[in-house]
C-alpha cells in the first residue's frame, strides 16, 4: 500500500511546552487510523498542523507526495484534506443544506451542482429531511453529522475526524460507525480520527497510534494496542481490558 500521509520528526512547542515531540508515522491510502491518548497528549495539535492551522517547529508533513507543512489551511483543504472539529462549528443562522453547500462550492463553481452534491452527502448522513432547518436548532447528534457532512462535501482524499463520536449514545455511535465504514469501503476515503470512544476505535480502525506527552508510546492493531502495558498504564486503565 502507498502512504497518503507521512509525518516525519514533527515537533511543536507553545511557550516552552512541548505539545508534539518528534512525531513520526504514516497513514496508508484507504486505511482508517485512530489516534488515541489522554487529554493533553498533543492529538489535536497534530491535527492542527496537518490541516495547516499551525506550522510545525521542526519536521515535515507530506500529503500525496507533496510537502504541506509550508502551505496555508485553505491550500491544504483544496489538495484534499477535510476535517471536523472537536467543538462543532456550523454556521448557526444558515440552513443545514446551505452549511453543506458552502463546502461543496470548494470544487464546484456552479451553485446548482454544489447543491446536488450537498444533497447527496445529506442523504448519506440521514440529514436530507432536515435540510431546510437552521443549524442552530439541531440536536447534538445531528450537529455532529452536519459537521461530518460539511467536511465530506469538500471531496476529501483524507478525512480528519476530531472526536466526532463524543457525546453520542451507543446507538448513535453505531450509526455513525456504519456510515464511515460504508464511505471507506465504497470510495476508499482515508480516515484519520482522534477518538476516546473505544467502541468506535475497535470497530473502525485498522491501526491505532497512541500518544502521551506529545510522543508515540504504541502503534499497532487495535487488539495489540489495548493489551500494551504502557497504554493500559497511561490511558486505558486495567479495567478496560479486564
Amino acid at each position: 500500500m502507498t502512504a497518503i500521509l507521512s509525518i516525519d520528526g514533527v515537533s511543536k512547542r507553545f511557550h516552552g511546552l512541548v505539545a508534539v515531540d518528534r512525531l513520526g508515522f504514516q497513514v496508508e491510502q484507504g486505511g482508517i487510523v485512530a489516534v488515541i491518548g489522554p487529554n493533553g497528549a498533543g492529538k489535536t495539535t497534530l491535527f492542527n498542523m496537518i490541516a495547516g492551522m499551525f506550522a510545525p517547529d521542526s519536521g515535515t508533513i507530506t500529503f500525496a507526495d507533496e510537502r504541506i507543512d509550508v502551505l496555508s489551511s485553505d491550500q491544504i483543504c483544496r489538495l484534499g484534506i477535510g476535517r471536523t472539529f472537536q467543538i462543532v462549528r456550523p454556521f448557526p443562522a444558515l440552513t443545514v443544506a446551505d452549511n453543506v453547500i458552502v463546502g461543496a462550492l470548494l470544487h464546484r463553481r456552479d451553485v446548482r451542482h454544489a447543491r446536488e452534491h450537498a444533497y447527496d452527502v445529506l442523504r448519506r448522513l440521514e440529514l436530507y429531511d432536515k435540510r431546510d432547518l437552521r443549524a442552530a436548532i439541531l440536536t447534538l447528534p445531528d450537529r455532529k453529522r452536519l459537521e461530518l457532512a460539511r467536511a465530506l462535501a469538500t471531496d476529501p482524499k483524507l478525512l480528519l475526524l476530531d472526536e466526532v463520536m463524543a457525546g453520542l449514545r451507543p446507538t448513535e455511535t453505531d450509526r455513525l460507525i456504519a456510515v464511515l465504514k460504508d464511505i471507506n469501503c465504497e470510495s476508499g476515503l482515508t480516515i484519520l480520527l482522534i477518538e476516546h470512544v473505544m467502541r468506535a476505535v475497535m470497530a473502525l480502525a485498522t491501526d491505532v497510534l497512541v500518544m502521551h506527552h506529545g510522543a508515540v508510546i504504541a502503534n499497532g492493531t487495535p487488539t495489540e494496542v489495548v493489551h500494551d502495558r504502557a497504554v493500559i498504564d497511561s490511558y486505558l486503565g486495567a479495567e478496560a481490558v479486564a
